[in-house]
């Protein structure tokens, strides 16, 4: 490849990137998972202020699941209804990402909630065998789904957020 051709398609790239970066679709989406994540780290922040370390600020923010508000359903409630917006709420893009997101809403309400359920009643389990044969097993992560209410903003969030991205 030429010189001249590889500027042209690194170019090209930087142009398809930029348009990505600043799509509606994109900065909505984007924004409500940030947005919700910063906001479970600031309620974990005030509800366990003293227990909360720095490190543990910074992995709410960018990892934590479970707790208020939900950032899976403010993403994917933003990403549909941004969809919606552009392409049209009558267009099989915005029914395929609403059923997605129908999908992704379900699990965090009620499958992932039965998932940590679960897994907590196995980490007892493990742990009266450690304590009561020296096993050495260690604990199963234990999974947090979302209560409804923390669905409930997290799709407000979402809501709002692609609203605005999109109409103003």
């Amino acid at each position: 490849m030429t010189k001249g051709r590889a500027s042209a398609k690194l170019a090209q790239i930087m142009e398809s990137l930029r348009h990505l970066i600043s799509s509606p679709i994109f900065l909505s989406a984007t924004t409500a998972w940030f947005l919700a994540q910063f906001i479970k780290a600031l309620i974990s922040m005030v509800r366990y202020r003293s227990k909360v370390a720095k490190r543990d600020l910074l992995l709410t923010l960018l990892w934590t699941t479970g707790g208020m508000p939900s950032s899976h359903t403010a993403v994917v409630s933003a990403l549909t209804t941004a969809i919606g917006f552009k392409v049209g709420f009558d267009s099989p893009l915005f029914i395929v990402s609403l059923f997605f997101s129908f999908m992704a809403i379900r699990d965090a309400l009620g499958v992932r909630q039965a998932a940590g359920n679960q897994a907590r009643a196995l980490n007892q389990m493990i742990s009266d065998m450690n304590d009561r044969w020296q096993t050495g097993y260690k604990p199963v992560k234990e999974i947090h789904g979302h209560k409804g209410s923390e669905v409930v903003v997290g799709s407000l969030l979402g809501i709002f957020l692609a609203s605005a991205f999109c109409n103003l």
